[in-house]
């Protein structure tokens, strides 16, 4: 058995982001267990550094962050501030682009597709800071309204993260 027959096999659960549908799908050993909606980028589908854009491809959970954080945590620079996001906390600040609960923060797999860079300049997903990740619940979740990012309601970024380890594989799609 070849290493990376070795890695499939203790690695059965991969994870398709599908753009035109916003959602992403768990497969645990090629079959669908659940599914999910989600909200991908408001600027579309690409991987160029500040583009704003979600990256598609190959890639895999390089951190999962948060794991004894309570639902509804939230997080700046991948630290948990204290805060607890509420209605009200979320009107007094509107600014904020809110990432809570869970962070999974995605790497490219695709040298000079989501990885490293290319003609136009940086593509490293990683480097771009995409992660899979919650956000307030007054969000609309089936719109693409994010910076980039894959956002998820808060309770179900709770449950997909004690599915997932770091390694587990992720493939964005376009349709």
């Amino acid at each position: 058995m070849t290493n990376n027959e070795n890695f499939n096999k203790k690695s059965n659960v991969h994870l398709v982001i599908n753009i035109a549908q916003q959602n992403l799908t768990l497969y645990q050993d090629d079959k669908e267990v659940t599914q999910y909606t989600v909200s991908t980028a408001k600027n579309g589908i690409g991987s160029q550094q500040d583009s704003g854009c979600t990256p598609l491809g190959k890639h895999f959970i390089a951190k999962k962050i948060g794991t004894d954080e309570p639902i509804n945590a939230v997080f700046i620079g991948r630290i948990p501030t204290g805060e607890i996001y509420s209605a009200e906390l979320g009107k007094r600040q509107p600014e904020r682009d809110w990432i809570l609960s869970r962070i999974l923060w995605l790497s490219g797999l695709e040298e000079g597709i989501n990885k490293g860079s290319n003609s136009q300049g940086g593509c490293d997903t990683y480097q771009r800071y995409i992660y899979i990740h919650g956000t307030p619940d007054s969000e609309p979740m089936g719109a693409p309204l994010s910076h980039g990012c894959i956002r998820m309601r808060n309770e179900d970024i709770m449950e997909l993260f004690e599915q997932v380890k770091e390694g587990t594989a992720v493939t964005i799609i376009a349709n």
